[in-house]
C-alpha cells in the first residue's frame, strides 16, 4: 500500500501560522489581545525563549551511497561518542514499504520531549477529524424561566477548552448579546466542568509550571492563560522596574523584587517566579543600565477567574452590566437553547502551531478534548481519559500500545516514554490515512518554518524534512518525514537522552545524522 501523498506530494513551502508575540506585545496598543493572538511564544521548553542558539556549523556530509552502506555511515558518527555519556535511539524506515534502513536501540524507551506531540496530534486528527472546532457557548440558564416575570436574565457560559480564545473573540461573543438587546446579566454561571482534574500536570517540573510555556489547562481559557510584564532597568544599583503589559493584570499582586540595575560591563540575566498559593511574584537577576526592557511571560494563577475578569471587561465595553458570577465544576445537562457562541479555527489549522511551533497549551488542551469527546464520562479525569483515547486511536492505526507510555500531551513531563519505533510507526500510520497531507503540513519544515526554520539552511535537507523537534535539559529529539533527493521518502526518529551539556551541543550531531541519511540513494 502506498502512502497517502505518493504521486501528489509537492514540496510546498507554505509556512504554518507564525507567532510574533514579542513584537506584538511590545508594539500593540492592546497588550492583552496581542498576547492572545500570538498564544504566548512557547519554547519547546523545549526551546528556552532567552536562548540565542544560532544555526550550528554542520560538517560536510560524504557523497551519496547505497542504503546498505547507511549503517556504517551512521555508526561511524555515533560510535565516535560525539556527546559524552549520551544515549541515542535512531530508526530510519521507508515510509512506503516499512523496510528498516537503520536502527539503534529503536525498540527501547526514551524520554521524547515535544516529540510526544506527534502522538497527540495524530490521534486527535484521526479521531476528531480536520473540520472539528472547539466551541464556547452561552445559554439561557434553566432557572431563567422561574424568574421570567421579574425580567431577570440568567445565563450559563460553557467552555470546552479552547486554547486559542482571545480577548478580541470575547468581544465578538458579547457583541452577540448586545445585538439581542441584553443590557444586563443578573446572574452568570461559568461552567468550567468540561475538563476534570489538575490544571497543572503533577508530573511537570517546577520550572516548567512557572513559565509561560507551562500555562495551566482549563475548561475556559483566554489569552493563552498567561500574562506579560516587562523588567525595565533604572539607575545603577536600583531594582528593575516591573511594568505589566496590561495594568489590570497587576491588580492584587505582591512583588518580592530582588533584581538590580548594573553597569554596562556586567552580565545580564533575569528570573521571574510566582507562588502557587497566592498572588506573589518573585523577581531576580540584573540588567544593564540603559539596556532594553526584558519581556517576561508568566502563567495565570487562577484561569477561570482570569477568564471572568476578561469577560467582565468585555461586557462593560459593550454597555452590559454583570451581576453575580458563579463557577460550576460539576457537569450539568444543558436543556436551554444556545444564544451566542464563538468557535475556534478547524483542527487542521490548530495542528500547525501545535507541531510546527510546539505550542504546549494547544497540545494539552487537544489531548483532554480527545478524551472528553471519545470517552464522555464527564466525571473522569480528563488527562487520563485523553491518554486512554489516544492509545485506543493509535492502536486502531496499528501502533503498538506497548511501544510508548504518555504522561501528558505536550512532552513537558519527564515521565513520558517512547521508542523511536513508536514515533516512526505513528508517522507511517497517519501517512496511510486521508489526513496524510494535513498532518505532514502541520510539521516544521527544515530551513523554512517553525522550530526548524534556522536548521539545515543551505543544505540538501532544506525543504525536504518535515519534522517535530523536542528539547528539555538533557533530552533532544527529532522525528519526521525526510525526502532524500535520490531515494523514496523515509520516516525517521532520533531520540537523545542523558547528556549533561546544553542542547545546542547535541544538535550538530543530530543534524549530521539527518544529512547523512539524506545521502541515501536507490541502488537497485
Amino acid at each position: 500500500m502506498s502512502v497517502g501523498w505518493q504521486g501528489g506530494w509537492q514540496r510546498s513551502q507554505k509556512a504554518p501560522i507564525v507567532f510574533a508575540a514579542l513584537l506584538a506585545l511590545l508594539g500593540s496598543g492592546n497588550p492583552s489581545t496581542a498576547i492572545a493572538q500570538s498564544q504566548v511564544p512557547n519554547p519547546d521548553r523545549t526551546q528556552n525563549p532567552k536562548s540565542k542558539i544560532q544555526n550550528p556549523q554542520i560538517a560536510q556530509s560524504p557523497g551519496s551511497f547505497c542504503a546498505t552502506d547507511l549503517p556504517g555511515q551512521l555508526d561511524a558518527l555515533l560510535n565516535a561518542e560525539p556527546v559524552p555519556r549520551s544515549r541515542w535511539g535512531v530508526l530510519v524506515r521507508s515510509l512506503d514499504t516499512g523496510e528498516t534502513l537503520y536502527a539503534r536501540e529503536a525498540d527501547q524507551f526514551f524520554i521524547p520531549a515535544s516529540n510526544a506531540k506527534v502522538f497527540t496530534t495524530a490521534a486527535t486528527l484521526t479521531a476528531l477529524g480536520p473540520a472539528f472546532r472547539i466551541r464556547t457557548s452561552l445559554y439561557r440558564d434553566a432557572s431563567d424561566r422561574e424568574t421570567a416575570e421579574t425580567g431577570q436574565v440568567r445565563l450559563r457560559l460553557v467552555g470546552r477548552g479552547d486554547p486559542t480564545l482571545t480577548t478580541a473573540q470575547l468581544d465578538t461573543l458579547t457583541t452577540q448579546l448586545k445585538a439581542q438587546g441584553i443590557a444586563r446579566i443578573d446572574r452568570l454561571t461559568v461552567d468550567a466542568s468540561y475538563f476534570q482534574g489538575d490544571e497543572v500536570n503533577p508530573n511537570w517540573d517546577w520550572e516548567d509550571a512557572q513559565a509561560g510555556y507551562g500555562a495551566p489547562v482549563s475548561s475556559v481559557m483566554v489569552d493563552g492563560n498567561a500574562i506579560a510584564l516587562q523588567l525595565v532597568p533604572q539607575a545603577i544599583g536600583q531594582p528593575l522596574r516591573v511594568v505589566w503589559q496590561d495594568p489590570a493584570d497587576g491588580a492584587g499582586w505582591a512583588i518580592d523584587n530582588r533584581s538590580r540595575t548594573v553597569a554596562a560591563s556586567e552580565a545580564e540575566f533575569t528570573t521571574v517566579r510566582r507562588a502557587f498559593d497566592r498572588l506573589l511574584l518573585r523577581v531576580g537577576g540584573q540588567l544593564r543600565v540603559g539596556s532594553a526592557a526584558e519581556l517576561e511571560i508568566i502563567p495565570v494563577t487562577d484561569p477561570t477567574r482570569h477568564f471572568i475578569n476578561r469577560l467582565r471587561r468585555s461586557l462593560r465595553n459593550q454597555g452590559i452590566a454583570l451581576g453575580p458570577v458563579a463557577i460550576a465544576t460539576t457537569p450539568t445537562r444543558l436543556t436551554e437553547p444556545e444564544i451566542a457562541s464563538i468557535a475556534s479555527a478547524p483542527l487542521s489549522e490548530l495542528l500547525k502551531p501545535t507541531n510546527a511551533n510546539s505550542e504546549n497549551l494547544y497540545a494539552e488542551a487537544l489531548l483532554r478534548i480527545l478524551g472528553a469527546e471519545q470517552l464522555p464520562d464527564q466525571s473522569a479525569n480528563s488527562l487520563s481519559a485523553g491518554i486512554a483515547a489516544l492509545k485506543a486511536t493509535l492502536t486502531q492505526l496499528g501502533v503498538s500500545a506497548d511501544s510508548y507510555a504518555p504522561a501528558d500531551g505536550s512532552g513537558l513531563a519527564r515521565k513520558n516514554l517512547a521508542s523511536p519505533e513508536s514515533l516512526v510507526e505513528t508517522l507511517r500510520a497517519i501517512a496511510r490515512t486521508p489526513n496524510a497531507r494535513l498532518f505532514r503540513d502541520s510539521l516544521a519544515v527544515a530551513g523554512s518554518s517553525g522550530t526548524l526554520q534556522s536548521r539545515f539552511r543551505n543544505t540538501p535537507v532544506q525543504g525536504r524534512l518535515w519534522g517535530k523537534t523536542g528539547a528539555i535539559s538533557g533530552i533532544a529529539s527529532l522525528s519526521g518525514y525526510l525526502e532524500p533527493p535520490q531515494h523514496p521518502p523515509l520516516a525517521i526518529s532520533i531520540l537523545v537522552n542523558h547528556f549533561d551539556q546544553p542542547v545546542r551541543t547535541v544538535r550538530p550531531t543530530m543534524d549530521e545524522l539527518v544529512l547523512r541519511i539524506a545521502k541515501v540513494q536507490s541502488c537497485e
